[in-house]
């Protein structure tokens, strides 16, 4: 058997050691690989080389805590067949090779634009010519939504069609603000602009998108952080999952009426973005994590004014989860609503809290552990039912969990540490590294050129995998559903389009 490069989470390979395949060794080796349930694509791009392009393919293993990697050059000239024929999960990828080098797939089940990026290689296709599914028939309506919102939400498109007030399909087109994120980090001079637009890629997840860029940087400088760095990294990634969890529970709330619990878990988040505000300056976290550094060191003053926040916090969130669990007509709109199979969400290759509402126990801090979750484990919430009421008990119990996790840690709060200059990044090669966001996996690649330049970088947001769901979700539910369905997921626009 062809021998494949291997690697752990946050590490680095040379791109001469990536065994480059056939294209038709390739497609059997990672569609074989995929077969099996822990192995999942992390993620799998393309680099062009001249007038060929190479693409890599990466396959994490969740068992094994590895991630294999191989390569194949093909021809854009030339049509070949696709990945995704053998396993649905690929289809976001090669979709994304298709828009932006114009490769071309025989059997491609799902060929549609993903995008819009200013550099695709069709520039005629534009977002208003997109291919909407579309079924004739006299006794069926089309609803849109979007992708101008009535909220504060980013832009949209959501295409219903529906019996009646039945939905019998939705089809969700996004790439309205293509932002070139990627391309920026790949032109961007400086590290710290760097650091600014990995931080800025999702507002509501700037720890785990900003942890995912520094440990990969570090990782192509061979800089190892010290106990101080990983644990103010490890705190900064509970502190989101506890706060945006805490607002989606309010969300969810207010989009099924149920006004108290939505001021009250609204006024639950306030404490603990105003603590991360204490920390660093910033609600959101930014300014928080740096390569190579902890800019604010965690005191015990700190510490202590946490402990207090975290206590107030959960008797109030405690109190309040138990009124909103027995409102019979809150729980009658949430259970057996949106439900997604544990065998769809295996279909679509659903991540993070989406695969874990739905029976999949898929979490980057247990099977690629990282930082302080290397030393102290997390408890994994799994729930079985895939329905909104999963989804809105699953946020409470990683909150609950989360407050414990958070306890332990701050048991061992390290002491102040020197750490050394970053080195220069290694040259011809690939670092990976994953992290779990409060949505779940996100994953970054870096590739470097000869003089250790960035000539490639490739970002993942969960949402990529995820919005397949929201549309599976709301199969055969009343299109009044919609709203608290897609709250459930809370999947991001920006985190797509990039």
């Amino acid at each position: 058997m062809t021998r494949l490069a291997t690697i752990a989470n946050n590490s680095v390979v040379r791109l001469a050691e990536i065994p480059l395949l056939a294209y038709n060794e390739f497609l059997a080796i990672n569609t074989g690989l995929l077969q099996t349930e822990s192995k999942h694509c992390v993620s799998y791009f393309g680099l062009r080389q001249d007038d060929l392009l190479k693409v890599i393919c990466a396959i994490a293993d969740d068992d094994e805590a590895t991630i294999t990697i191989s390569s194949a050059e093909i021809e854009i000239s030339r049509t070949y067949p696709s990945l995704t024929a053998q396993h649905a999960p690929l289809h976001i990828f090669e979709r994304i090779l298709h828009e932006s080098f114009g490769v071309r797939y025989s059997d491609h089940p799902w060929l549609k634009p993903v995008r819009y990026p200013s550099d695709r290689s069709a520039r005629e296709s534009t977002i208003e010519q997109y291919p909407f599914y579309q079924i004739h028939s006299e006794d069926l309506h089309e609803v849109g939504v979007g992708p101008i919102h009535a909220g504060i939400i980013e832009p949209g498109h959501f295409r219903f069609i529906c019996n009646g007030e039945q939905i019998l399909h939705l089809e969700i087109q996004l790439g309205y603000q293509h932002r070139g994120v990627e391309s920026l980090l790949e032109r961007s001079p400086a590290l710290l602009q760097r650091t600014l637009l990995a931080e800025s890629i999702a507002g509501d997840s700037v720890a785990g998108h900003t942890v995912a860029f520094v440990n990969a940087w570090e990782a192509l400088c061979g800089f190892q952080a010290t106990r101080e760095i990983q644990f103010a990294r490890t705190l900064a990634l509970e502190l989101e999952r506890i706060a945006v969890h805490t607002g989606d529970l309010s969300a969810i709330c207010a989009d099924i009426g149920y006004q108290l619990g939505s001021a009250v878990f609204a006024r639950l988040r306030t404490p603990i973005i105003n603590f991360l505000q204490e920390w660093c300056g910033n609600r959101l976290g930014k300014g928080m994590i740096r390569p190579g550094m902890n800019p604010w060191y965690f005191t015990e003053d700190l510490a202590s004014q946490l402990a207090r926040v975290l206590a107030a916090y959960e008797r109030d969130l405690q109190q309040m989860w138990n009124k909103f669990h027995d409102v019979p007509p809150a729980m009658a709109r949430l259970e057996k609503t949106g439900v997604v199979s544990r065998e769809t969400a295996k279909t679509l290759g659903s991540v993070g809290m989406a695969a874990r509402a739905s029976g999949i126990a898929r979490d980057i801090r247990v099977s690629h552990p990282h930082d302080i979750y290397r030393d102290i484990p997390v408890t994994t919430v799994v729930k079985h039912h895939g329905d909104v009421y999963s989804r809105t008990q699953l946020r409470f119990e990683e909150i609950v969990h989360s407050i414990g996790f958070i306890r332990t840690i701050l048991a061992t709060r390290p002491e102040k540490e020197d750490v050394q200059q970053l080195s220069a990044p290694a040259a011809n090669s690939l670092a990976i590294s994953l992290s779990e966001g409060w949505r779940g996996e996100i994953c970054h690649c870096i590739v470097t050129g000869a003089q250790g330049e960035i000539v490639r970088y490739v970002v993942k947001d969960p949402s990529l995998h995820n919005w397949p769901a929201v549309a599976m979700a709301v199969r055969n539910n009343e299109i009044s559903d919609f709203p608290v369905c897609n709250k459930s997921f809370n999947l991001s626009y920006c985190g797509h389009d990039l």
